[in-house]
């Protein structure tokens, strides 16, 4: 079979036929990558171009409340910044690690109304140079190009507001949860309609949402149904109505929802931690608590 593009190989994926290979991507870590040039990559070819993976693209907007972002203490070793998220986080240089979050703005209801205030989906959030620069290549080239989304209960406990205080608000406070999770989405879905109204097609969407840790997830499935599988269900349904591809990433044993992201249509999820316990089994087959059989049966 002759050597297809990257586009075409992942869209003969999604359609479930044939291609000349299975598309095979990866997003390495700084710290990986000066890894494998100690162990002889050439510094000045792309890890994409050494070992021949697949070709992607993704296209970034803003929907943050845009606070000034500043450096706090820089070392070799480590770099603390406040982000435009009004989080400091600490970030390591040559170590594979997600930063550390050391402290937030957005720590309450009140807080984050200001911080919605700045949240508009207007025209500068968008890198127009970047795309006008680099879309022609990816077209000419055959990439597949991805639109990125920012929202959910992953990037809010993690990178806007903290892992506890979301973590109690999802059974204290709902209502600010939901808020939340609808207006990111729904500033990301305005920004992302007015790349593609300007000619900037992609591919798909892509967002993270880690719901899960090893054998277990971060919430119920009764509270995902609640308070969260109706943003999934609106991104997945944004995507379908332009006719492009829906895929998640979520890390951990998300297994009890699986029957739920394959109800509401999602195209792709990623990864399948094995070592997590992401081995599937049907719903009635998998041990769960008394909650959860209840809730997989309703």
């Amino acid at each position: 079979m002759q050597a297809m593009t990257s586009h075409e190989r992942f869209k003969r994926m999604f359609e479930h036929r044939e291609a000349d290979r299975i598309p095979i991507i990866d997003d390495p870590w700084d710290a990986t990558i000066e890894r494998w040039q100690r162990e002889g990559m050439p510094t000045d070819v792309s890890y994409v171009d050494y070992f021949d993976l697949d070709r992607t693209a993704m296209i970034h907007v803003d929907n943050s409340p845009q606070y000034e972002r500043r450096v706090v203490e820089e070392t070799d070793t480590y770099r603390t910044v406040v982000s435009h998220w009004g989080v400091t986080q600490k970030t390591w240089k040559h170590a594979a690690s997600t930063p550390q979050f050391l402290d937030f703005t957005i720590v309450d209801p009140d807080k984050w109304v200001e911080a919605k205030a700045r949240m508009q989906p207007t025209p500068d959030r968008i890198p127009w140079d970047y795309l006008r620069q680099n879309y022609p290549i990816w077209k000419e080239q055959g990439y597949w190009i991805r639109g990125a989304l920012w929202f959910g209960f992953d990037v809010t406990h993690s990178w806007i507001v903290g892992t506890e205080r979301l973590l109690f608000a999802l059974s204290d406070n709902p209502e600010w949860c939901s808020e939340m999770f609808s207006h990111l989405l729904e500033v990301n879905l305005s920004l992302l309609d007015l790349v593609w109204d300007a000619g900037y097609e992609f591919d798909s969407v892509f967002w993270w949402d880690d719901m899960g840790y090893k054998h277990n997830q971060f919430f119920s499935l009764r509270m995902y149904r609640e308070l969260l599988k109706p943003f999934h269900r609106r991104a997945i349904e944004w995507a379908h109505e332009k006719g492009i591809k829906a895929h998640l990433h979520s890390c951990g044993d998300i297994n009890v929802f699986v029957p739920e992201l394959v109800g509401m249509g999602l195209d792709a999820l990623n990864p399948l931690e094995v070592k997590a316990g992401m081995v599937y089994l049907t719903p009635m087959s998998r041990p769960r608590t008394d909650e959860n059989k209840m809730d997989l049966i309703d």
